[in-house]
């Protein structure tokens, strides 16, 4: 049997890609991005011991990757439900559709629908793919007995050490990053390479080699990075840049650049009018500030005026007294005279 890439994945119907316990981010892009290439062809599956954490979340299909080693047997399970308040269960076809039936014993209430819980068991791959890792110890998985008879194939960019000896095949080479060699071997293998594809691998080959910068880059990763833009890879930045409004309230940052302002010419006379304007402007508050800080004196109860100042009072009283009496031959008779009677 050919040992190529392309014979091994034609001659598997299931395939496990595995990934190393604490996974780096261009071992997950590498091991989705195939898992895409295969799962419209094979019957595949993505498995890490290793939860996934926010930083992979741009990654296209992060959300498949899963925890449960096998998915050959489907086990439903009733948590917190008692298995002795089950008094059988049947199942049927109806309409060409498996309906399984749960029936409670008489008076006790059946399973909820949130006591239900669905996985998993039982490993079917006649294919494991392995990504990255350095030795045996980070893929526990194949330890499995179900796993004794599989093809065990290891893509990385360093072989990797198998303690139990194993026979293995290794695709692994020196290069820039794990990714760079997937995308080789779909090229070579001539699988799907769709847009999905192409940008886990380009974000994977970036994130990896620090934006091209790592020594590590040579004229094949170009090309490979290349192609990978030309089938429809989208460069995924993995910072957020800084902007004022991705801060909350009262939280921006001083340090953001002004936007520059020209300076503008004005006559000498007008910048004279208008610096006087403003220190008057400024000095006014501030002498008004002074005068509301000086003390003033204390107010005291009123009291009756000096004596000098009483007489004058009176006379001036007597004097407009006097003024308002008429004189004493107002009211007495008067004789007319005149030169003429008419």
């Amino acid at each position: 049997m050919e040992n190529s890439f392309k014979s091994i994945i034609d001659g598997s119907k299931s395939i496990l890609i595995m990934l190393p316990t604490k996974p780096f981010f261009d071992q997950v892009a590498s091991g989705l991005g195939l898992y895409l290439s295969l799962r419209d062809k094979k019957d595949v599956q993505v498995y890490s011991t290793t939860p996934m954490t926010v930083e992979f979340n741009r990654l296209i299909g992060v959300n498949k990757i899963s925890q449960e080693l096998g998915n050959k047997n489907l086990i439903i399970r009733f948590v917190d439900y008692k298995a002795s308040d089950i008094e059988r269960v049947s199942y049927d076809i109806e309409n060409g559709q498996f309906r399984l039936t749960v029936i409670p014993k008489q008076r006790i209430n059946p399973p909820q629908k949130e006591q239900i819980e669905l996985s998993y068991t039982g490993i079917s791959a006649d294919t494991v793919v392995m990504i990255g890792g350095a030795n045996e110890s980070h893929f526990p998985a194949l330890a499995t007995k179900e796993l004794t008879s599989a093809n065990i194939v290891h893509i990385g960019i360093r072989d990797i050490s198998l303690a139990s000896n194993k026979s293995y095949i290794s695709f692994a080479k020196p290069a820039s990053s794990v990714s760079e060699i997937t995308a080789s071997l779909i090229k070579e293998s001539g699988l799907a390479m769709d847009e999905d594809v192409a940008t886990n691998l380009l974000m994977g080959i970036e994130q990896t080699t620090n934006n091209y910068t790592d020594p590590s880059v040579n004229a094949e990763t170009f090309m490979i990075v290349s192609e990978l833009m030309r089938t429809g890879g989208r460069r995924v930045s993995s910072q957020v840049p800084l902007a004022p409004t991705n801060f909350p309230p009262g939280a921006i940052p001083s340090g953001f650049p002004r936007p520059f302002q020209p300076p503008t010419y004005q006559p000498q006379g007008f910048q004279a009018r208008v610096q006087a304007s403003s220190q008057q402007t400024t000095q006014q508050p501030v002498q008004q500030m002074a005068q509301q800080l000086t003390p003033q004196p204390a107010q005291l109860p009123p009291q009756p005026p000096s004596q000098p100042v009483a007489n004058k009072i009176q006379d001036v009283a007597q004097e407009e007294e006097e003024e308002k009496e008429p004189p004493k031959d107002w009211l007495q008779p008067k004789i007319y005279k005149g030169t003429s009677l008419s």
